[in-house]
């Protein structure tokens, strides 16, 4: 299926060279039934400029830390458009997966959804779609752990290294949770967990204490 890209700059999905960004018809290229993929930091903006949007097979718009329902609006728990959401997924600093988190709302059509697989696996991408709430899948799954983890070294349940080898030895994870955190970015995991804490209110979400100095450093300049 044909697709238009609308790149708006500092895309967290897509950093780098790749082909979804390869593949893509030149902007303004596309004709109605066409896909349009919208990446960037200022997809929203770039939502409202999209022409023919009831005609088009599906509308893609990069997500961050927000819901779909910032973009599109919601209403009464039937809101759903051929406009889904996604994310690939990315851990911090570190390099973005193969994973990508596709958005659907509660009536979206299966067609749109079709339309969007086609697109995002045709660039060798993989698909999970989920609802659309705060932290999809993988943040809502992993921030907790991650966060206790950060609490039971500040308990001093066991040093750094030996937290990390439980898990990688006793669980088969091929990082422990510290080391992990440290490479792709403790400032980092504290603007989600923080975005989390904010939309659920659920404690297991509220940004470990280390994290809180790592983002304050950070917005000081320091390493």
């Amino acid at each position: 299926m044909s697709y238009q890209l609308i790149d708006t700059g500092n895309s967290r999905s897509f950093p780098a060279a790749h082909p979804l960004l390869d593949g893509a018809l030149l902007d303004g290229a596309s004709s109605s039934g066409d896909v349009v993929v919208l990446i960037g930091a200022d997809t929203g903006s770039a939502l409202n400029d999209v022409t023919d949007r009831a005609g088009r097979a599906a509308i893609l718009v990069e997500l961050g830390t927000e819901s779909l329902g910032t973009h599109t609006g919601e209403s009464r728990g039937t809101e759903g458009s051929n406009v889904l959401g996604f994310a690939r997924f990315r851990l911090g600093d570190g390099a973005p997966s193969d994973l990508v988190e596709l958005v659907r709302q509660p009536a979206t059509p299966d067609s749109a959804i079709a339309a969007a697989r086609a697109v995002l696996e045709g660039a060798g991408l993989k698909v999970a779609v989920c609802g659309d709430f705060a932290g999809r899948i993988i943040d809502r799954l992993i921030r907790p752990y991650y966060n206790a983890s950060l609490r039971r070294l500040d308990e001093r349940l066991a040093t750094a290294d030996d937290l990390d080898l439980t898990l990688k030895l006793g669980l088969g994870y091929p990082e422990g949770p510290i080391s992990l955190l440290e490479r792709t970015g403790l400032a980092h995991h504290y603007d989600v967990t923080s975005a989390l804490f904010e939309t659920l209110g659920t404690p297991d979400y509220a940004p470990a204490r280390r994290a809180v100095v790592a983002k304050r450093r950070a917005e000081k300049g320091l390493k």
